[in-house]
């Protein structure tokens, strides 16, 4: 979803509809900033405010998905059309999460392997046992780097609390406590801490 199209297709029908930021942003019970963030393409709107947003635009969901008006003609076209994208971007996300995953193995295993090889061989020099370990260690720190960066941007995460779902900051991302499915996240929405859980579509 182009998330600029759909920041640019709110900010102009709330304009068209004589509302402020604050004053949208008070029909839907969320913050000014949320508006603001909507608006300059940086998130969506969590599933549970995609109606009532609607309602207050005078649009519906898939000219909000679509981020434009949609004529009766190619309202059926543009439905299926969105739909299909939003498969898509789901079976992105999970190859990105495979993908992590089997970097994360492969890197650790190589890893483990060049470091039983520097310990159990006996005709290496101390030089050389130095030099297979530090490798290791490079491959781990980039192996694990790469399967973060890969991770990182698959679907986002939906906080318990509230149910907004966001893309957490780089440093939260790689600090936050995780499970396979959950992390640890501060939400941007109503700023509490809980094991947020990943969504990928």
């Amino acid at each position: 979803m182009d998330q600029i199209k759909i920041g640019k297709f709110i900010s102009s029908r709330r304009k068209e509809q004589g509302l402020t930021q604050r004053q949208l942003a008070e029909k839907l019970a969320v913050s000014d900033k949320t508006i603001s963030k909507w608006e300059c393409g940086n998130g969506l709107p969590e599933v549970s405010l995609m109606l009532p947003l609607c309602e207050v635009l005078s649009i519906s969901v898939n000219e909000l998905l679509c981020g434009e008006r949609i004529v009766n003609d190619d309202y059926k076209q543009k439905a299926e059309d969105k739909m299909m994208e939003l498969i898509k971007e789901r079976n992105e996300n999970k190859k990105k999460l495979i993908l992590s995953a089997v970097m994360a193995f492969i890197t650790v295993l190589s890893s483990c392997i060049l470091v039983m090889v520097s310990g159990l061989s006996t005709e290496f020099t101390t030089l050389t046992r130095i030099g297979l370990i530090v490798s290791a260690v490079v491959i781990i720190i980039c192996g694990i780097a790469c399967a973060v960066a890969l991770e990182f941007d698959a679907g986002k995460y939906e906080c318990r609390k509230c149910g907004h779902k966001f893309v957490p900051t780089v440093t939260e991302y790689v600090n936050g406590a995780h499970t396979i499915t959950r992390r640890h996240l501060k939400c941007p929405n109503c700023g509490k801490k809980s094991w947020c859980i990943r969504r990928l579509g």
